[in-house]
């Protein structure tokens, strides 16, 4: 019974963590907008949001942050094979 409940907790922190979103508005350059836009169209496995975090993650790792969960960022699109651009 112990397996069972931790199990249902386990995965009820995957769905709090998943869920755990904010929404960020803000204005960019035409030259940023313009290029972020034809990598994501020639990059099918990006989109505009992941490009996004992996710049945030990116930043931050190399400016000291030591959070797990941004490090976790960082590292996977380390690891993401994409198109030279």
């Amino acid at each position: 019974m112990d397996q069972i409940s931790q199990s249902n907790s386990t995965d009820k922190k995957l769905i709090e963590y998943s869920s755990n979103k904010v929404s960020l508005e803000t204005e960019l350059s035409e030259t940023l907008y313009n290029t972020m836009k034809d990598f994501v169209l020639s990059n099918p496995t990006w989109d505009q949001y992941k490009l996004i975090n992996s710049a945030l993650a990116t930043f931050l790792v190399q400016n000291g942050c030591t959070d797990n969960s941004v490090s976790e960022i960082y590292l996977n699109q380390l690891f993401t094979p994409s198109k030279s651009f």
